[in-house]
């Protein structure tokens, strides 16, 4: 019988005479996608290098979808703001990089479609376009660009036609981006958009939504005809500001915004109608808007945007039709109106307008129409329809809407209306409807 050591010393002999596997190549063996998800956690310069391998690998790396060349090189704000000599040997070196961007591209001439195109770095505007047309022209979904150039980048209308792209970011760190054919442009919901500047030339209609973080917004466009900004501006930062320059401008809606430190209107001379909704206009300093007619705004009707609205109507001297729409939203005490508070001496509101009476002279002699939505028996909303009927010289129409009321207090109602009804008036033809 075969003792325990034989079995084990002949075991051990079988072992050595069998062929070694040590060498056999099984990642190869794996599915492409597997294989790609792998190099998706590798930089593009290790997966460019596994195409020598063998022409297995090659096809791998002519098909992969993803190329992140970020890898490469990055452009981060050091690289803007160091000193002149290390920012030459920096620029020297992140062109090497996009170099390297440039000689893989060409290789891929029969690469399959792209899915994602990443890159970072000082390229010129030339070799720029060349890489984005390379991805619109190989079917990209993403593309993510970051560069600094040496020129305003013109906007590739490869891009704006493409029928693949379905996500895109944009950095430039200087100059900036260039659309010299854009008319309509719309950003909503920009998180970390901190400092926008327009000046497309052929801009007509411009609109920004819900840039909750954005503290510096500069227009200068000289074709820009309609303007929407609508809940913007970091409301905890003390650094926002706003600069307009727009000769041609006919409409702006201004709703939901907190601009807290400086804003600059200049040159706006078509300006014809402005829409404002529930911001804080108190101090702002307005430049004229000589061919305005028509102003629409929102506001928490109280004593506190008294001189806002006041500094508004006084840059407003040719204005026929002024809608007003109270909010109800706000928390702010809206005292009612007492009629013996009305005789001398009169209310701190109605003192208030009486003593603008002589810098609203160019707006009460042009005011034709006034409308004003969710009118109350308060104070403020009394003084301010008092102030306009005996002092608008041409005013035609008031048009008071006032909220449902209780039933309880519809008696009341009707003794303010008929005590408006009895205001004197400035026009003869001024007429009061209550809707």
């Amino acid at each position: 019988m075969e003792t325990r050591s034989a079995k084990r010393k002949k075991l051990l002999n079988a072992a050595k005479e069998r062929p070694r596997t040590d060498t056999e190549d099984r990642i190869s063996d794996l599915p492409d996608d597997i294989l790609h998800h792998v190099f998706f956690f590798l930089p593009i310069k290790s997966i460019a290098q596994t195409s020598v391998l063998s022409k297995r690998w090659k096809n791998l790396w002519y098909s992969f979808p993803d190329l992140d060349f970020t890898t490469v090189n990055t452009l981060s704000n050091d690289s803007i703001v160091m000193s002149s000599t290390v920012r030459k040997r920096a620029r020297s070196y992140v062109l090497k990089g996009a170099e390297l961007v440039d000689q893989i591209l060409s290789l891929l001439e029969k690469h399959s479609d792209i899915r994602v195109l990443r890159f970072r770095a000082f390229l010129s505007f030339s070799r720029l376009v060349g890489l984005i047309r390379h991805a619109v022209k190989h079917n990209v979904q993403e593309l993510d660009v970051e560069v600094s150039t040496s020129d305003y980048f013109n906007f590739p209308r490869s891009v704006i036609n493409s029928a693949t792209l379905r996500a895109l970011r944009l950095k430039s760190w200087h100059p900036g981006f260039f659309l010299p054919l854009l008319k309509k442009l719309h950003l909503d919901a920009c998180y970390g958009l901190k400092h926008l500047r327009v000046e497309c030339p052929a801009l007509e209609d411009l609109s920004l939504e819900n840039c909750f973080q954005l503290e510096h917004l500069e227009i200068n466009v000289q074709k820009l005809e309609r303007l929407k900004v609508s809940g913007c501006f970091d409301a905890y930062s003390i650094r926002t500001r706003l600069m307009i320059e727009a000769p041609t401008l006919q409409i702006m809606s201004w709703s939901y915004n907190a601009v807290t430190e400086e804003c600059i209107l200049h040159n706006l001379t078509s300006l014809h109608e402005i829409l404002s909704k529930n911001n804080e206009i108190t101090g702002v300093s307005l430049c004229p808007f000589n061919k305005l007619k028509s102003l629409e705004l929102s506001t928490g009707l109280n004593k506190h945007n008294n001189p806002g609205l006041a500094s508004l109507f006084r840059s407003t001297p040719t204005i026929h039709t002024i809608i007003i729409k109270i909010s109800t939203g706000h928390n702010v005490e809206r005292r009612q109106w007492n009629k013996d508070l009305w005789q001398p001496p009169s209310s701190g509101e109605e003192r208030y307008w009486e003593s603008q009476t002589q810098s609203l002279k160019p707006f009460l002699y042009h005011l034709k129409v006034v409308k004003i939505q969710g009118f109350t028996e308060c104070a403020n909303d009394i003084s301010l329809v008092k102030f306009f009927l005996k002092n608008g010289k041409v005013l035609q129409e008031v048009f008071l809407c006032t909220s449902l009321s209780k039933p309880r207090d519809s008696l009341l109602r009707e003794k303010i209306k008929s005590q408006i009804m009895g205001f004197s008036r400035a026009s003869s033809n001024a007429n009061i409807v209550f809707q």
